[in-house]
């Protein structure tokens, strides 16, 4: 259990010092943009009205404020593929996204809570 409790703290940790190393992380919006599409973010996930999936508006709302939390969910979501709850209530597994790039992935993360 103590193994346990201390590697969920040290992931919270490395999460919350990305978050706070992205404040001086400029968005490349168009860069988020051309990955998400890339990946078929688009056919769940709309930027400001809810598909399959909610949309990014609906995520940066929910983790306004606790954008370390959101960043841990996000990540977890588009790297390991768990499975979500859809909008209609039904479940399916979340695409992983095809790429490795951390800087990618980060830039993404930001953008998404960005809106």
């Amino acid at each position: 259990m103590q193994f346990r409790l201390n590697r969920m703290s040290l992931l919270v940790a490395a999460t919350a010092a990305i978050f706070a190393s992205s404040s001086a992380f400029a968005v490349d919006a168009d860069a988020a943009k051309s990955l998400a599409k890339e990946n078929d973010c688009f056919k769940c996930h709309a930027i400001d009205k809810t598909k399959k999936g909610p949309s990014y508006k609906k995520i940066a709302d929910k983790y306004k404020g606790k954008e370390a939390e959101g960043f841990e969910k996000i990540r977890k979501n588009i790297t390991t593929g768990p499975k979500v709850k859809l909008e209609d209530g039904t479940e399916e597994d979340h695409k992983i996204i095809n790429t490795k790039d951390e800087a990618q992935i980060k830039n993404l993360m930001q953008w998404i809570l960005s809106q």
